[in-house]
This record gives C-alpha cells, structure tokens and sequence, in this order.
C-alpha cells in the first residue's frame, strides 16, 4: 500500500496539495490525478474506513474519500453518488464523537457535507445546522441553497443526467438558467422557478 492510500497521506494531498482554492474549481488535471492515485482506495472504501474511523485524522480521510474523491472522479457519472452512504454514517459516528471538533476549519467542513450532498430533506437540515454552529460564513450559504433545492424539488436538478432521472419542467429551467452555478451568483432563485 502506498503513502497517498494511508489516512496521512490522503489528507495532506488534499488539505495541502490541492487546498481551499482546488476544492471547488472544475479540474481536468485533478480528477485524473485523483483517478490514478485513489480509485483503488475508493474501490475498497467499505474495508478501508472503518478502520480509519477511530480518529479524526482517520475519519476526515475516509470522508475525503468517500464523498469528495468520487465527485471529481466520477464527473456526471452516478459513480459520484456511490459511497455517499458510507460517507453519511462515518460523519455521524465522527460528529457523535466529537472529531469534527478536533479538525480546524477549513478542514471542518468535509464532516459536515456528506449531508450537505444528500438528497433527503432531513440531511439537509443537519448540514445546514452543523454549518450554523460551527461553521458560519460562505460554507452556511451553500448549505442553505442546497437545502432550498431539496426543499423545492426533493432532489437535485444538476443530478439528474447522471442519474438517468426525467426532469421535470421547473428543474429544466434551473438547467437552463446554468443550474446551481445560477444559484450561487444569484442569477437565479428557486422562487423564480
């Protein structure tokens, strides 16, 4: 097993070498990277995490792993959604124990989007308070928009080509408009669709 499939060495590539600025920016070059040096890791995901999960470090990493690894890895492809479970029950065992706490943000913040990225309306309300608590700022407000979309349609328009789903005419129209990026820079509200 190499250094980039231990908890340590997942972390610092994502924390240090890729940091804030990567995180969010579209990245051919990335989500190759990340295919070559993590897809094996991803694939065995389920045997790898729980032994991660015993400390924060540990924990963060299966997150990482878990939940943001497959959304670059995968890019339009239901793949990205496929660990989104595990990722969920690693976060609340890792919030029920207290190790969002012992990370500073804002490495924080991958304890609490595995439930900013679900689809169920309850997760949402979770994200969106766990951001308000311990996390407020620009983070709150991505959750928030998330949680609106849930609210309005019970999924996520932007996923639905992924995920072979009709959409429907409102969620066609966020589509249009340049779907969540719309949201964000406030070229759109769901009130208006």
């Amino acid at each position: 097993m190499t250094d980039t499939v231990t908890p340590e060495g997942i972390n610092r590539f994502w924390l240090d070498e890729v940091g804030e600025e990567g995180w969010y920016a579209r990245s051919d070059d990335l989500d190759e990277t990340i295919r070559q040096r993590f897809q094996p890791a991803w694939a065995r995901a389920a045997d790898l995490v729980p032994g991660w999960a015993t400390t924060p470090e540990g924990a963060l990493a299966g997150l990482i792993l878990t939940d943001q690894f497959p959304r670059n890895m995968f890019r339009e492809d239901a793949r990205a959604f496929d660990t989104d479970p595990l990722a969920r029950s690693l976060a609340r065992e890792a919030i029920a124990n207290g190790f969002h706490l012992r990370i500073e943000p804002p490495g924080r913040q991958f304890f609490y989007l595995p439930f900013e990225h679900s689809e169920d309306l309850a997760d949402q309300e979770r994200a969106v308070s766990l951001f308000a608590e311990f996390m407020p700022g620009e983070n709150l407000r991505h959750a928030e928009l998330h949680r609106d979309a849930i609210a309005r349609f019970g999924r996520f328009p932007w996923r639905n080509a992924a995920l072979n789903r009709v959409p429907t005419a409102a969620e066609s129209r966020v589509m249009e408009a340049g779907g969540y990026g719309a949201l964000v820079s406030g070229k759109l509200s769901l009130a208006d669709v």
